[in-house]
């Protein structure tokens, strides 16, 4: 089996990472933060731990300002609805997962889609012209999950500084890939998946909130600490966590961010970044197969196709069917981006995603099953 889904989620791990997951469960599970027996202690610590090594990766100064989550959509959810709950206008880009734009619709109708060209760039200041009295959020899709898009988040979070405006980063593609600087970027919030290239297990994620800024609550419940109070403690990680946590795949995650700060965020980058240029340019000498990304370094490791007369779902069954290569196909929960990449009415693409542990022998026999595929009746 090829898989190729990566952006979806990655499905080989690190060894540690597998190894950390079985001892911790089989061994040290306990319930972390709410009991002050020696292994609920000791749960606690290697939820510390994660937090620590996730705040080197994004030179996080505090690393109780990361609330670890099930995954990017929950995170996403509490940073928006915790900033929408006090009822400002909000931006958000024409290539957000539906993670983001399903909880800007659901938030009121004070919000701006600023639209990318068709190649998925978001120019900068299109987002600062959006940008209105009462703007209270800008939120951006750091890579494109459809197209491999990578924004300029750097420049957008100098805008936001600037005009006095919260930046919420999607860096669920882009989280243990590209070089993210909370700081230098001026990043307010900070929603990612465990699961992804952080190469942790499923079910993991979560949502770094800058020093100072207090968000409404979208669950309640037991914190483990000031629990006399009727509300929910202001400080963080409790302000946003409540309830027993999944310490073993928390723990699991931090062993996948091991590798990640041993190997090289630019490392991991370059690679993936190598395979997507050779599937396109094998792409390339395939009649009537249209390619949407790119291949210069403003492109990850995504690529998202079209064959001429050929359903792109059937297209993506065959590949698994025929040879067991696993892609996706369809919208990818991110329908925007396909009405501003010109394939909502062709019902989406057929997306190729590559990760750290793909092989080029791997893209070329993706590169000879969709010539195959191409070329049959």
């Amino acid at each position: 089996m090829i898989y190729l889904d990566c952006a979806a989620t990655s499905h080989k791990k690190p060894d540690a990472v597998y190894k950390t997951l079985y001892n911790m469960t089989r061994y040290h599970s306990a319930n972390a933060g709410h009991g002050a027996n020696s292994l609920a202690v000791l749960a606690s610590e290697y939820i510390y731990e994660c937090a620590e090594k996730v705040s080197a990766l994004f030179n996080i100064s505090a690393p109780e300002n990361i609330a670890f989550t099930h995954n990017t959509t929950f995170a996403l959810n509490m940073a928006i609805k915790g900033v929408a709950g006090k009822k400002g206008h909000i931006i958000m880009t024409s290539m957000e997962h539906n993670s983001v734009a399903r909880v800007v619709y659901a938030s009121g109708d004070r919000y701006t889609i600023v639209y990318a060209d068709e190649n998925g760039r978001v120019e900068p200041n299109d987002i600062e012209r959006a940008i209105c009295a009462d703007t209270t959020l800008v939120v951006v899709n750091h890579i494109s999950n459809v197209c491999g898009r990578i924004q300029d988040i750097s420049k957008i979070g100098q805008i936001c500084q600037k005009r006095g405006v919260l930046f919420l980063v999607d860096a669920a593609q882009s989280a243990g890939v590209a070089d993210i600087d909370v700081q230098k970027q001026n990043i307010d919030m900070l929603a990612f998946a465990g699961h992804k290239s952080l190469l942790g297990p499923l079910g993991t994620g979560g949502l770094y909130v800058k020093e100072g800024i207090v968000l409404d609550t979208i669950v309640e419940g037991g914190s483990g600490s000031s629990s006399e109070d009727k509300h929910q403690p202001l400080f963080m990680p409790d302000r946003l966590v409540s309830g027993t946590m999944n310490m073993p795949a928390i723990a699991a995650l931090g062993s996948g961010v091991d590798f990640i700060l041993k190997t090289g965020t630019r490392n991991i980058l370059n690679h993936e970044q190598e395979l997507k240029n050779r599937f396109i340019d094998g792409l390339k000498n395939i009649d009537g197969v249209r390619i949407y990304g790119g291949e210069d370094e403003n492109y990850a490791g995504v690529v998202s196709v079209n064959i001429k007369n050929k359903n792109c779902v059937e297209v993506a069954e065959r590949l698994d069917s025929e040879y067991k290569i696993c892609v996706r196909a369809g919208l990818h929960c991110a329908p925007l981006a396909h009405e501003t990449l010109g394939t909502l009415d062709k019902g989406g693409t057929v997306r190729f995603s590559f990760g750290i542990y793909n092989t080029k022998r791997e893209v070329d026999k993706a590169l000879d099953a969709v010539y195959k595929i191409q070329k049959s009746v």
